[in-house]
């Protein structure tokens, strides 16, 4: 900073982005590096998630398209049980699974079904969230930290600022404002990987909870489908 004191009393100052970043103390140039590279991870999971979720919709909409067009569900389950299904498919794959070991397994009792039933319903429903949600910590972590490390570093540049004041010995405009952009260009930077963070946050969490909304619903109609079928066989 002593360097950077001594070339703005020459009219060498340069305060352009670049060489913002070239001059500053190291510390404050990783706070930056680091806070780059969280904004472009964040935009990685945005894209992943928007393309993710998209698709999970499409194919919720797709399959719940099917099962209510009054299919048999023993052909439904043979064209699904030999695939990677996603969403409501998931969760009736994992159902019928449950119900043809049952009778198919010669079981004299049915009481315990419906309960298992449930049971294997509702883990199905939990990992599907759980992958749904996976990485979405990361996008709260960089909303709620991004502007904290970027005063960080905005405090540190203001320190080395006012050393370099106290080297030249002056408080001449050319000396401070380098040294005060420096600074206030890593809040900047805290600040670029927050906010979109923070509104991708909220936008996928709305989403997550409209799909999980949707499996819970499904899953509990098609219990009701199977505990009537039961009720017959019974």
């Amino acid at each position: 900073m002593e360097d950077l004191g001594q070339a703005a009393l020459n009219g060498g100052a340069n305060i352009s982005l670049w060489s913002l970043f070239l001059q500053a103390h190291l510390i404050v140039k990783t706070v930056m590096i680091g806070l780059v590279l969280a904004s472009v991870w964040c935009w990685a999971i945005v894209i992943d998630k928007s393309i993710l979720y998209r698709r999970a919709k499409a194919q919720m909409d797709r399959f719940e398209q099917v099962f209510w067009s009054g299919q048999s569900l023993e052909e439904l389950y043979r064209n699904l049980s030999q695939r990677n299904n996603t969403g409501s498919a998931a969760l009736f794959v994992t159902a019928m699974r449950e119900w043809k070991r049952t009778y198919e397994g010669g079981a004299r009792s049915v009481g315990g079904l419906q309960m298992r039933l449930d049971k294997v319903m509702d883990v199905a429903i939990s990992q599907q969230v759980e992958r749904w949600e996976r990485r979405l910590l990361i996008l709260a972590t960089v909303g709620s930290a991004g502007p904290f490390i970027g005063l960080f570093g905005t405090v540190w540049g203001i320190m080395t600022s006012f050393q370099a004041i106290a080297a030249a010995q002056t408080t001449n405009l050319a000396v401070v404002a380098p040294g005060i952009a420096e600074a206030l260009l890593a809040t900047a930077l805290g600040l670029l990987a927050a906010i979109p963070a923070v509104i991708a946050y909220n936008k996928f969490s709305s989403q997550l909870g409209r799909l999980t909304t949707r499996l819970e619903g499904f899953a509990d109609e098609f219990s009701a489908i199977l505990s009537r079928q039961m009720d017959e066989r019974a």
